[in-house]
């Protein structure tokens, strides 16, 4: 049996998923980081994004807005902001989501750095509505 990479997706609500799996894409915010068994322990911050999990041919997706995610000997651990399966995300969800985004960035006002967030959590979003 192939190496496997432990994986847990963690938000303030509920633990969304804990499994084995071959390779999971997150969305850091110095872009994308593929992990595999064995990667080198690490700590990362999370942009607004799908965090992709791939087991063979099948693959899961989840919407994370933000966060962290920390690589261990024991597995990959994404403790996300916001959370959800891609599945369920419908088109009244993501409208919503995308509005909350939008009432985030203008708070931000002159705060660069949730302006930026703000602005990723919309264009993710967005880009999930036309999908």
């Amino acid at each position: 049996m192939a190496d496997k990479i432990a994986f847990s997706l963690v938000s303030p609500e509920r633990e969304l998923i804990t499994t084995q799996v071959d390779r999971v894409d997150i969305p850091g915010t110095e872009g994308w980081i593929g992990i595999l068994p064995n990667h080198t322990p690490m700590m990362t911050t999370l942009a607004p994004g799908i965090v992709v999990l791939k087991d063979g041919n099948d693959e899961q997706q989840f919407f994370v807005r933000g966060g962290f995610a920390e690589v261990s000997p024991s597995g990959l651990t994404v403790l996300a902001q916001e959370a959800m399966p891609v599945s369920e995300l419908d088109a009244q969800t993501v409208a919503t989501l995308i509005e909350t985004a939008k009432s985030d960035l203008e708070a931000a006002g002159d705060n660069a750095e949730k302006s930026l967030i703000a602005q990723q959590t919309i264009d993710r979003l967005t880009e999930l509505k036309t999908a």
